[in-house]
């Protein structure tokens, strides 16, 4: 009832202030040399409404009372322009850029991505499409400060600045992806990068507006599922490619046409693949059949990954309504996926051959693989007013049911589920000088798993929140303020039966399923508030340069599996416990009181520079945590017949203990990418990053932290040709806990070739990519399976793309 009080109240109030006065303003946009800019795009802030200067740069629009034009034209800076009614014959300078200006939808005060505060990464456009993978992990990887878990290719999440899983927030249009990719790493999110529009990657924190978790980033996925602008004609693209190194075939369309202010869009991707290949590398002594009389120089080699196949397809639907003021739409989206993950497979599975669930030679079991299906319903309300206060007022909607399986030997053995209703109401804003936004944040997810991988119980996760925004120029300097209250609630019923392991495991009785103990169940609920503030400026101290620096304070509460783990998760081999147990005398007792929050202070401070021949983006970060959350090996094994005893040399039949502790921790380092441009038809780019993470009190370093990279690319287009290449050295990483081993370093090389022709109406891309062209055996530190794991050897991937 509050959640409804509060957006009738805010819709009520804007109406009733709201007028209309309908003028027409003119002007002409030019470039710095005073040159007419033709064909520019004019937009008023917050409407449908758009238009493109004609051959003299010249055009007319009309707005309702005071208004903003935003003017943008691909490799100038973007414009933003008051006006009002009485505005007219306006004078517009666009000032050129050296890098592509693109508005960051996750921003949500319509910036670009020049003018954020927080260091922001984009890909849109045939960059994007080049380098999209089956998963956002491996499609971000080459970004500055961007590393991915790897699970395989087919389950494989960014980690930004050395954080992932829950610290990393991934969205779709702004809203939850609502997986279970933040509860584990074989587990793949479901976002489709060959359907997005433009992939946003926030780094550092973005827990103002995407709630408390998000303290090393946002992924946000933006796709045209729900048109925002009018589509007047039918349009569409196809695409078609293959990869040799594990006989992939992709296939993706879409189509969107619209009349009369509706609009409508579909797209659909089908992806198969096999298990890729891999430069020759030794299997680790505990994967052979029998070590016995084996001498230590001996290994057994392979030179592919068992079970990492995929067989994908998404479809979605949309439809929208976009008016003068009134924006209403909704969108459809279904996923089903197989995928096979290398740690689950059995010693003898057999390969996929895309009858993964029927037949296998006698004798053999059947590998393990995760069968993923969503259901994904998104709602988009705007409607913008252009009163004296009231801009834009936004609320976005999404509903999720998403359910992963695990299928062994043709059967369920596990699954995961976790149901989630989201709403996002935005009230865009100014209040004197000050333009802003404030909005109410309600999430609430029904997470359940079961089988025998059920190491998390079921529970369901609330949270409500209210957040502001707001930015005031001074001059050249833009100060940006923000503030969320968020109270976040997890229930959960904590059954013993599937914790308590500390009874007698000599005994065989077929009755002790009903002994009372294991029965007993025990409710569960806490409640957290979470705090979180920042304050940031950055100065244009002179056209095309600027400097940024942030200041941000977050909370975030634990996660159910970082509670409530207790059991064996066999896709990283480990026995797991939550923050809520301890561990006495082998025993294994739920005592989760004083439960802290995570509380990160963290300080950003970058040097941009992106005018003219020669550009840079620099950033150095500061990440001090308090009772930092992370899995510590106990020096604990775990096995069936036992339970819980001190790990022994040679003894491998039980499975490492990890427990989810809190410690203080600091992160900090750099990320960078630079540019030159050599003349109009090349162009050479040099990028970077380094990250330490380390415990305080010089406790020792943080487990799986991402090897610091180094890596340049040459571009060069001639004709209708596009060239590039590109090599990337991942340093050794030696900064390791106890328990863990060190990774050597790699040099990966990649290149692309691209060809545009026409081919009647439609305007088609041939492309060819070689990933890995030196065939380099490389190892993952960030992964949890890195020695069963390696990166795929050398890759030829072949496409078509057809735009009309």
């Amino acid at each position: 009832m509050i959640r409804h009080s509060l957006i009738s109240t805010a819709i009520i109030t804007a109406l009733s202030s709201f007028s209309a006065h309908a003028a027409l303003v003119t002007g002409q946009v030019f470039d710095n040399n005073k040159q007419p800019l033709s064909y520019a795009d004019v937009h008023v802030h917050g409407k449908a409404q758009s238009i493109k200067t004609d051959e003299n740069g010249r055009f007319s629009i009309n707005i309702d009372a005071n208004s903003q034009l935003h003017i943008s034209k691909n490799n100038f800076v973007d414009a933003r322009v008051q006006v009002t009614e009485t505005s007219s014959a306006l004078n517009i300078t666009l000032v050129p850029t050296s890098v592509e200006s693109v508005v960051v939808y996750a921003s949500a005060l319509h910036k670009n991505s020049l003018e954020m505060i927080s260091p922001v990464s984009v890909l849109s456009g045939d960059e994007l499409r080049n380098k999209a993978k089956p998963t956002l992990g491996e499609t971000l990887k080459g970004l500055p400060g961007v590393n991915a878990s790897y699970f395989g290719p087919v389950s494989s999440s960014p980690i930004i600045r050395g954080l992932d899983g829950p610290r990393v927030k991934i969205t779709q249009n702004g809203l939850d992806s609502s997986d279970a990719s933040r509860i584990g790493p074989d587990h793949a999110t479901s976002n489709d990068s060959l359907a997005a529009e433009q992939i946003e990657v926030l780094r550092g924190p973005a827990t103002l507006l995407y709630g408390s978790g998000a303290i090393g980033g946002v992924v946000n996925v933006v796709d045209n599922r729900i048109p925002t602008d009018n589509i007047e004609q039918l349009t569409g693209a196809v695409e078609y490619s293959h990869d040799t190194v594990s006989n992939a075939n992709t296939y993706a369309a879409k189509l969107e046409t619209g009349h009369n202010n509706f609009n409508f869009h579909f797209d659909g991707t089908k992806r198969t693949g096999d298990d890729y290949q891999t430069p020759r590398f030794n299997l680790p002594e505990e994967e052979h059949e029998d070590h016995e009389g084996h001498d230590e120089e001996e290994h057994e080699t392979a030179t592919s990954v068992k079970n990492t196949f995929i067989d994908s397809q998404t479809v979605n639907f949309g439809t929208s309504y976009v008016g003068e003021h009134l924006t209403l739409g909704v969108s459809y989206g279904r996923i089903e996926t197989d995928y096979g993950i290398p740690a689950h497979s059995h010693e003898h599975g057999h390969d996929h051959e895309h009858e993964h669930e029927h037949d296998h030679d006698e004798g053999e079991e059947e590998a393990v693989y995760a069968r993923v299906e969503q259901d994904r319903w998104q709602g988009l309300m705007s409607y913008a007013l252009h009163n004296n206060w009231i801009e834009t007022i936004n609320l976005r909607l999404g509903y999720t049911d998403y359910r992963h399986a695990e299928i062994e030997d043709g059967a369920i053995g596990t699954i995961f589920s976790n149901e989630t209703t989201e709403a996002r109401l935005n009230i865009e804003h100014k209040l004197g000088n000050w333009h802003g936004m404030a909005g109410y944040h309600f999430s609430e997810s029904d997470y359940d798993a079961d089988g025998e991988e059920a190491f998390t119980p079921a529970s369901k996760t609330t949270t409500h929140a209210l957040f502001i925004l707001e930015e005031k120029q001074f001059g050249n300097v833009t100060l940006e303020l923000g503030a969320r209250i968020e109270d976040y609630n997890i229930d959960s019923n904590v059954g013993a039966a599937a914790h308590d392991h500390d009874h007698d495991h000599d005994h065989d009785h077929e009755d002790d399923h009903t002994d009372e103990h294991a029965n007993e169940i025990t409710p569960y609920s806490k409640s957290f508030t979470n705090l979180s503030a920042s304050a940031g400026a950055i100065w244009q101290y002179t056209p095309g340069q600027s400097i940024a620096l942030s200041v941000s304070h977050s909370e975030r509460a634990p996660l159910s599996a970082e509670l409530l783990s207790n059991g064996v998760h066999i896709a990283t081999g480990t026995y797991e416990l939550g923050l809520g147990y301890a561990i006495e005398d082998g025993e294994i007792h739920f005592e989760p009181e004083n439960i802290k929050q995570e509380t990160s202070t963290n300080i950003d401070f970058g040097f941009r520079r992106f005018s003219g021949d020669f550009g840079y983006t620099v950033n150095f970060f500061y990440n001090d945590i308090a009772n930092f959350y992370y899995q510590q090996n106990t020096g604990l094994m775990f096995d069936e017949e036992h339970g819980l005893e001190a790990a022994e040399p040679g003894h491998d039949d039980g499975m490492a203990v990890y427990q989810f502790v809190s410690k203080n921790a600091k992160l900090y380092g750099i990320e960078f990418d630079a540019h030159y441009q050599l003349n109009s038809n090349a162009m050479v780019k040099v990028f970077g990053d380094s990250t330490t993470a380390k415990l305080a009190d010089d406790e020792g370093y943080l487990p799986r932290i991402p090897a610091n990279k180094l890596g340049s690319e040459f571009q060069y287009n001639i004709s209708d040709w596009q060239f590039s290449l590109t090599g990337t050295h991942y340093f050794e990483q030696r900064d390791i806990t106890a328990y863990e081993t060190a990774t050597d370093g790699y040099t990966l090389f990649d290149a692309q070739a691209n060809y545009q022709l026409s081919v009647g109406p439609v305007d088609t891309q041939f492309y060819i990519n070689v990933d890995n062209i030196t065939d380099e055996l490389g190892f993952v530190h960030s992964s949890f399976i890195k020695d069963e794991a390696p990166l795929p050897g050398r890759n030829f991937r072949i496409g078509l793309r057809g735009y009309f």
